[in-house]
């Protein structure tokens, strides 16, 4: 059966090539048999380089690394929407709530943003990119569950058109296009992605929810006010470090869970995929800058700087982005050293950003748009550097 498939696409293929009938829908023909069945394109010259791991095998691996972060985050919206409002806390109406309210969200992205990627691809005659897999599902695991799909619409097609397309498509956007769909939305409709609105309420005919609040914990030690330390104002609004650790919050659909991502970055190191040196740097970027901080959390008014770097690096979305976003290849420096640097600068800022910045109680996101920029910079920098240490030729 899998022979006849692809005899089938094989003398189908006539037809789309240059010259062929079906010329300008070529970008279609390719998707659908590079998705079935290995490509068959080789080198031209006398020097060959064999690897199994091409631009589609590369986007597989990190989706099966972010599989469990999907489902975990499809049962935390759900049971979070039932805490809420007392419904059963048994697993299959969780799971089919938070199917109801997660699935949406995922196909609004794949279906606005490979629309948009199709059309692009069909203008510019060429074969349709796989990296849009893994933007379509990281841009949605970002989000709170209760978007509304048309802002989650627009989010993806202005992160796709303006920080991947515009620059001529996947492996020349130097940005993210994921955390610029993420950006535009927090930057536009900032009333929907901020706030109290993470957990959705699911309300019958006669039932009134009086006195629930869906603030992240972020959201809580932020506005924790002095005597009280942000790990009170955590506890007391029902936060324990064991369920932030384990992801059992209301947050992002996709960030929640440190176990889980932690899986994911084992997986993407053991596979070659994911750069261990940029998640290192990140961590130790992360743990510097809030010891830092916590060193002038005791005498200050501001309890936000003297939360501990365990809670610092268990809440809010550090795992997910260090892991899933700044290891993004394209984006990212290409120097193992520079890597590690990079690593580290978003460590600090976006610690920096999350508890300097009293409006905006998380950072990484910015910080690593900001690092984005200036990752051929460090390139540069780093390349520079070790041309001055070579030994100049002696003639």
């Amino acid at each position: 059966m899998i022979k006849k498939l692809a005899d089938f696409l094989n003398d189908q293929e006539k037809h789309f090539l240059k010259g062929g009938k079906l010329e300008r829908l070529y970008p279609l023909y390719e998707a659908g048999a590079s998705f079935l069945f290995s490509v068959k394109e080789t080198t031209k010259s006398s020097v060959h380089i064999r690897d199994s791991l091409d631009t589609k095998r590369f986007m597989t691996m990190v989706l099966i690394a972010l599989t469990p972060c999907i489902l975990f985050g499809v049962y935390n919206s759900g049971y979070q929407a039932h805490k809420a409002v007392g419904l059963s806390l048994d697993l299959i109406p969780i799971l089919l709530t938070g199917a109801k309210l997660v699935l949406p969200l995922i196909l609004v992205s794949y279906a606005v943003g490979g629309t948009i990627e199709l059309i692009f691809a069909l203008i510019r005659r060429h074969e349709i990119n796989e990296g849009f897999l893994v933007t379509g599902i990281l841009y949605p695991l970002t989000l709170p569950a209760t978007l509304p799909l048309w802002q989650a619409a627009v989010g993806i097609a202005f992160g796709v058109i303006v920080g991947k397309e515009v620059f001529g498509g996947s492996g020349r956007n130097f940005l993210n296009p994921a955390l610029t769909a993420r950006a535009f939305v927090f930057f536009t409709y900032p009333a929907y992605i901020s706030g109290e609105i993470w957990t959705s309420i699911l309300k019958g005919k006669d039932q009134i929810v009086d006195g629930w609040s869906g603030a992240t914990a972020l959201a809580v030690a932020a506005a924790a006010e002095a005597p009280m330390k942000s790990s009170e104002a955590l506890s007391n609004a029902g936060f324990t470090l064991n369920d932030s650790f384990i992801g059992l919050i209301p947050g992002s659909i996709g960030e929640t869970s440190v176990p889980l991502i932690l899986f994911g970055a084992i997986f993407l190191i053991i596979t070659g995929v994911g750069s261990w040196r940029t998640m290192l740097g990140c961590l130790l970027g992360a743990t510097l800058m809030t010891l830092i901080l916590n060193l002038f959390g005791g005498s200050s008014a501001y309890p936000f700087l003297g939360l501990s770097p365990v809670w610092q690096l268990s809440i809010g979305s550090f795992a997910f982005a260090t892991v899933f976003m700044a290891t993004d290849p394209v984006s990212s420096p290409s120097l193992e050293i520079s890597r590690f640097i990079y690593g580290c600068l978003i460590g600090v800022i976006g610690i920096i950003i999350r508890v300097i910045n009293p409006a905006y109680p998380e950072g990484w996101m910015l910080a690593i748009l900001l690092m984005n920029v200036f990752a051929p910079l460090i390139d540069h920098v780093v390349i520079s550097l070790k041309m001055e240490k070579r030994i100049p030729n002696v003639v």
